[in-house]
Parts: structure tokens; C-alpha cells; sequence
């Protein structure tokens, strides 16, 4: 036995201090992979035999933990009332500000989580100023759909 072992440990310490600083889910399959590397190194097993190990064990844990993780968002979202949206799905119902006029029948910009958009009034004939807070309806393509807060 060399000192193998103690390079999958490095390397699954690493892989979990990315993990837990970037929130990735296939660096903790890796931290977890490496862990079945180093026992297959502790239990005598060639380099070989450890980079399967390694590689099969990356493959479950994804298959595993992917799952597991997209199970406890979805339940987290629902205990707090909302639906797990992601994408631009996950625009509708913000907030945001007006950055440059909408006028009616005409595209203005809003400004939400610090992103800037196109942006369109909802109604027809209604329009939003400068600094002005508005609520996402929908959005078509990039297009923001706005309304006012009520």
C-alpha cells in the first residue's frame, strides 16, 4: 500500500470545499467517489482496480444523489408556498424596476435581480415611468410582459 490513499483523500477533501462553496452536486459525487477509491486503495486494490472503482462509484452517486437533491427543492418550495421555477419561469411574479419608459405599444427595459430586460405593459395603453416598480406577468421569448403592482 503507497501513499495513494492519501491522495484520494486530498482530492476528496478538495472536491467537498467546491462543493460547498459552489453548490454543484457532481463535485460531492466525485468527494463520495474518491472515498471508494481510497477504501479499495486501503483494501489493496491496484491503481486500475481504484480508477474503476472511482468512475462507478462517480455514476451512482450521481444516479443516487441528483434525485434525492431535486426531492428535497421540490418539497422546500412547496413548504414555503411556491412552485420550484427555474429559467425565466422563475421571473413571473417578481419585481421589478423600470429603467427606461414603457410606453404604450412600445418595448422599455426593466431591471430585475440586477439583470436588465425588454420589457412590454401588459394592457394595452399602459404605461410605466423611470424608477417605477412593476410586477412580471409573462415574457415571450425575452420579452418581459409587466404590470402594475397592485
Amino acid at each position: 500500500m503507497t501513499i495513494t490513499w492519501i491522495l484520494w483523500l486530498i482530492i476528496a477533501a478538495v472536491l467537498v470545499i467546491v462543493e460547498i462553496l459552489s453548490q454543484m452536486v457532481w463535485t460531492l459525487c466525485l468527494a463520495i467517489a474518491c472515498v471508494a477509491a481510497l477504501v479499495a486503495c486501503l483494501m489493496g486494490c491496484t491503481l486500475p482496480v481504484q480508477l474503476a472503482v472511482l468512475a462507478v462509484a462517480s455514476v451512482v452517486a450521481y444516479l443516487v444523489l441528483v434525485p434525492y437533491f431535486k426531492k428535497i427543492h421540490h418539497l422546500a418550495a412547496e413548504r414555503e408556498g411556491r412552485a420550484a421555477r427555474t429559467g425565466m419561469d422563475a421571473l413571473i411574479g417578481m419585481e421589478a424596476t423600470v429603467v427606461q419608459a414603457i410606453e404604450p405599444g412600445r418595448l422599455g427595459r426593466v431591471k430585475v435581480d440586477g439583470d436588465n430586460w425588454q420589457a412590454r405593459a401588459r394592457h394595452e395603453g399602459e404605461s410605466f415611468m423611470i424608477g417605477q416598480r412593476v410586477r412580471i406577468h409573462s415574457y415571450d421569448s425575452i420579452i418581459l410582459t409587466v404590470e402594475s403592482i397592485k
